[in-house]
């Protein structure tokens, strides 16, 4: 995908964006993640879609945010909703998983006529915010100063301690390799460890965000889909049925053999249910 750089009001954004005729899809990662989370899913579907991810400022990014940027959860939902609009895309399918469906639920608040159908795929809900032990432990972490923040990561840099349930080891069955490059720009670069500990504040703070956002969703009256891992262990099955309940056009797809991060560890069976799911 060619790489671009989208200036906002709230700062400066990375994405990558494959072009093309077809369904728009703007596909929204989690905390400590970055676009290459869609890649296995992109390939797939990129002949017959315009795949758009943004690099998201959740701790993998290498272009830091302003000081004074608005990192919240509703903050990062905002930011979303200007990149939208700054490449002026109409009619779109807003696809997140993890933190990304949060801020996918987020936007539904203001019901954004720029979103056409939404996605939500293994994501933090309801009280699940922040989601399970990983979700917890992480954002205790950011009650840290940056530095001392960045020096507790750096145990990450090894497989067994990435393994571990609190951290990738019950979110991805498939991708450490992955994970472990999602780790370096926090490891490596002072400003991006400000950001991500303003996130983790952030999600402290507004930790009934999701919450009170689930009350509005039955006003959302487009096509929604939700995949949800089977089994999962950070993101309850039980929060994939009640959204699907919840959303009137709201249809569930469950996906075996795989953690929270579908898109790493099932990518093919997600794409399919996309595809399905943007050409019906």
């Amino acid at each position: 995908m060619a790489t671009h750089t989208a200036e906002l009001p709230s700062g400066t954004l990375v994405y990558e964006d494959t072009g093309g005729e077809g369904p728009v899809l703007v596909l929204l990662h989690g905390l400590l993640m970055d676009a290459s989370l869609w890649q296995g899913v992109v390939d797939e579907l990129r002949a017959d879609h315009r795949c758009v991810v943004p690099v998201l400022p959740l701790g993998a990014h290498t272009l830091a945010m302003p000081e004074d940027a608005d990192l919240s959860p509703r903050g990062l939902a905002r930011l979303v909703a200007a990149f939208l609009d700054h490449l002026g895309l109409t009619d779109v399918t807003l696809a997140g998983n993890d933190t990304g469906g949060a801020l996918v639920q987020l936007m539904l608040g203001d019901l954004d006529e720029r979103i056409g159908r939404i996605v939500l795929v293994s994501c933090d809900a309801y009280d699940n915010f922040p989601p399970g032990l990983t979700g917890r432990t992480v954002v205790l972490t950011g009650k840290l100063p940056p530095a001392l923040f960045g020096a507790f990561m750096q145990q990450l840099r090894f497989r067994p301690a990435r393994r571990l349930p609190i951290a990738f080891g019950r979110l991805t069955k498939r991708g450490d390799a992955v994970t472990a490059a999602w780790l370096r720009p926090v490891l490596k670069l002072p400003p991006v460890r400000r950001d991500t500990v303003k996130v983790l504040r952030g999600i402290a703070a507004h930790r009934t965000a999701l919450t009170e956002a689930a009350g509005r969703l039955p006003a959302f009256d487009r096509p929604a889909l939700v995949v949800w891992a089977e089994g999962d262990r950070v993101m309850p099955p039980e929060h994939g049925r009640r959204l699907a309940e919840a959303l009137p056009q709201g249809r569930l797809v469950e996906v075996p053999d795989s953690y929270t991060l579908v898109p790493l560890d099932q990518p093919a069976v997600l794409a399919r249910a996309i595809r399905e799911f943007t050409h019906a």
